[in-house]
């Protein structure tokens, strides 16, 4: 069995001809050094070494973040990264032993998606997650924001007037590359409905306005079509890109485009039928939605085989899915698309 530094670099090194026994040997790790994940594989009645295959895997309801500190090894916690929630519903709870790992992660996938980070400067628009204290995206962003090479990168609140000067600066010669607006939906929709002219961001060079999903309460939920042609207008911009994350996953996967997600080597999405969580369908049955799975190499601290609320489809993309809606009665969550 692999050590968590041997696992570690493996991790870093991952792609997608490795991926599966790599993820196994992840599975071996955490079945023998996580009490929560093995006390449910000893409910299932699973034996360890009968699993051969990724789809053998028994996936943990993500459920299971709110009620359990869901963690592998020993070592002391770093930080605990909270879920949104609205009063009343408990929320998810990861506990991190190492943020070094996270920042390393997120920005691996980040830099191997978009590019170097130097090269762009972050406007994050994130009200409802910086009222918050303990958001992972916001850690996420705060150190991306530390690699940008802009000094007017950063946070926005309420201060959209700061924001708006900003990006009218960005209509001149500026000394990075890309722009990138990242916002949560409802706030990126109150901007654009705001009734400021925003005519002028369409002078900015590689604008690129990126959303997280979810209303978070504050407006009424909508078609994401219906939100990425209200933003494309209102911003200028051809596409809306999206990201596709959780308070329980370390890694994540981006779409520059019509919701269409790649996932990077680090994660894998598997489908599994609505009406039966233990099985799960191939990848080329693209017109079929199943409940999303997902394999994240990432959480080798807390556990990497998560099966979420949300709803998705394959796409004929290699590594690339939807996220079309989520189960009845799950909570609202903050980093999903919305339903179509």
């Amino acid at each position: 069995m692999f050590t968590r530094a041997e696992l570690q670099t493996q991790i870093l090194n991952a792609n997608y001809q490795t991926f599966d026994a790599l993820a196994l040997a992840i599975f071996r790790y955490q079945a023998t050094h996580n009490s929560v994940y093995a006390s449910y594989l000893k409910y299932l009645k699973k034996d360890i070494s009968q699993i051969k295959f990724i789809t053998d895997v028994p996936f943990m309801p993500i459920g299971f973040f709110k009620n359990h500190k869901v963690v592998t090894g020993s070592l002391p916690i770093s930080t605990v990264f909270e879920s949104s929630g609205t009063t009343g519903i408990v929320t998810s709870q990861h506990h991190v032993a190492d943020t070094d790992w996270y920042n390393a992660i997120s920005t691996h996938i980040f830099e191997q998606t978009y590019g170097s980070l130097g090269t762009f400067q972050i406007l994050a628009l994130l009200p409802s997650y910086l009222e918050r204290n303990n958001s992972s995206l916001v850690y996420m962003i705060a150190q991306f924001i530390q690699k940008t090479n802009s000094t007017e990168s950063g946070f926005f609140l309420h201060n959209v007037d700061n924001l708006l000067a900003i990006l009218q600066k960005n209509t001149q010669p500026c000394n990075h590359s890309t722009t990138l607006l990242w916002g949560v939906t409802f706030a990126l929709l109150d901007l654009a409905e705001s009734g400021v002219d925003l005519s002028f961001l369409r002078d900015i060079p590689n604008l690129i306005v990126m959303e997280t999903g979810g209303m978070k309460g504050r407006r009424r939920e909508m078609l994401r079509e219906e939100v990425h042609a209200t933003l494309t207008q209102a911003f200028g911009v051809e596409v809306i890109h999206s990201e596709y994350g959780m308070t329980e996953l370390l890694s994540q996967a981006y779409s520059k485009g019509y919701g269409v997600f790649e996932t990077p080597p680090t994660m894998k999405i598997l489908l599994r039928e609505i009406n039966d969580p233990f099985a799960i369908f191939d990848q080329t049955q693209t017109q079929k939605t199943g409940g999303i799975n997902v394999v994240d190499l990432a959480n080798l601290d807390s556990c990497s085989f998560i099966e979420t609320q949300d709803l998705g489809r394959f796409l004929a993309l290699p590594n690339s899915f939807e996220v079309i809606g989520r189960f009845d009665n799950s909570d609202v969550r903050g980093c999903n698309l919305m339903a179509l």
